[in-house]
């Protein structure tokens, strides 16, 4: 009776907790326009396998469906809004879609990540301009905004700066040169610098590794990179102070260049940033980036896109650390019965409150009046209902956190729940 490795079961406050972030993003994604789409969970093979190669497979779960399809299970939102967007050959552009859901990886095991996971995502498809990717790291701001976290610092580099930098370092622009370097500058926010040129020493230069590895640490605002580096040399670097002079006009102050930001996905080719917590050690809470080379694989020459995906799960275990949150659970209101004679009108006050949109539990099993009090104790009011009150039309209701409790009319109770138990913010 075991699940397999990997997976687990979201329960209670953990479900609540999803629940929180999925309503923050879809009330931003609206806000900013996006419509939200919940792509197949299942794709062909050979429709992930596009960019990445059958090197995929390593990553994902895969199998033959009963018609010996090879199928596997979506391992992100991109693959699948794509595919969908690719297709639409007259949807109108820019498309902004956005999605939220469960997805599949055969990674190791993690904290905050495991083999079946939640992910926030939003996508961008149209003509490439910088006031897309702009778009897109305002609303990722505003949502870690909007979910009280602090200390939150987006990294933004550009594919094509670090690419024009490795080809000026190595004099070549071989393609297993530049991606074994894209490799090792990802690597650097896991791996000591040592143990980097190690794995790459047998087949490049160390001094030249060592001058990429350097390279990755630049990091700061324009002023304090322009002062470091001599950044005529690097391609792109233009559009990064637009994106930069974008971002400022929209009053996003929480941005840095990071040269080390590089994306491990083989499909970006152009801005990519990922976002932290500066205190935390979890790693990137969402990441993103201009992926134009993957429309182009799927036949689409004239569409550029660009997106961001957050990990949930990862994101809940910040805002636990920052005590943000510990569970996110609505104010509840429990109907205690003295015996079973006051059962039936228990039950008839329970619908009552449900249909005036009050979270109400009651017990079902006919417990004691003792034993549905411990219940009771996670309830913000309860309302006893008993034979001495009933008689005179009433009900006992106590507040659970102050402790104070007294008698409400029933008739009182009934036309306005919320009023009586001063339940305005529910």
């Amino acid at each position: 009776m075991e699940l397999p490795r990997g997976m687990k079961d979201f329960v209670g406050s953990e479900t609540a907790n999803i629940e929180h972030i999925r309503s923050h993003f879809k009330q931003l994604s609206n806000l900013y326009g996006f419509s939200f789409m919940d792509p197949s969970p299942i794709e062909l093979l050979s429709t992930l396998e596009t960019k990445s190669g059958p090197a995929i497979k390593d990553e994902i779960y895969y199998f033959k469906d009963k018609g010996d399809r090879e199928i596997a299970l979506r391992f992100d939102f991109t693959m699948g809004l794509t595919r969908y967007a690719t297709s639409q050959k007259s949807m109108k552009l820019p498309a902004k879609i956005s999605s939220f859901g469960g997805v599949f990886r055969y990674d190791e095991p993690q904290k905050g990540r495991y083999r079946y996971f939640h992910q926030w995502d939003l996508e961008i498809y149209g003509k490439s301009n910088l006031e897309s990717e702009s778009e897109i790291i305002e609303l990722t701001s505003r949502l870690f905004d909007s979910l009280l976290l602090k200390n939150i610092i987006i990294d933004v580099n550009h594919r094509n700066l670090v690419e024009s930098y490795i080809n000026k370092i190595f004099d070549s622009n071989e393609s297993q040169l530049v991606g074994d370097m894209l490799r090792a500058v990802d690597k650097i926010a896991k791996k000591s610098k040592e143990d980097i040129i190690k794995e790459f020493e047998d087949r490049y230069p160390k001094e030249k590794l060592e001058k990429i590895l350097e390279f990755s640490q630049i990091k700061g605002t324009i002023k304090e990179v322009e002062s470091k580096f001599d950044v005529s040399q690097l391609e792109s670097w233009n559009d990064i102070k637009l994106l930069f002079d974008s971002l400022e006009n929209r009053g996003v102050s929480n941005v840095r260049i990071n040269f080390g930001i590089v994306r491990g996905l083989d499909y970006y080719s152009g801005i990519v940033f990922e976002v932290f917590d500066k205190n935390s050690k979890l790693g990137a809470l969402a990441g993103g980036g201009r992926y134009d080379t993957l429309t182009k694989a799927f036949n689409r020459n004239d569409l550029g896109a660009t997106g961001v995906a957050g990990g949930v799960e990862r994101i809940i275990l910040t805002m636990q650390e920052q005590n943000i949150i510990s569970e996110i659970e609505p104010s509840r209101v429990s109907v205690l019965y003295i015996n079973d004679e006051m059962q039936k009108v228990a039950h008839s006050i329970t619908s009552l409150l449900r249909l005036n949109n009050i979270p109400t539990d009651i017990d079902l099993a006919g417990r004691n009046l003792k034993k549905q009090m411990d219940i009771a104790n996670n309830a913000r009011f309860s309302i006893i209902v008993g034979p001495q009150e009933l008689e005179q039309g009433n009900v006992m209701v106590k507040d659970m956190k102050s402790g104070t409790e007294g008698t409400v009319s029933l008739e009182k109770l009934t036309d306005d729940p919320k009023s009586v138990l001063n339940l305005e913010m529910l």
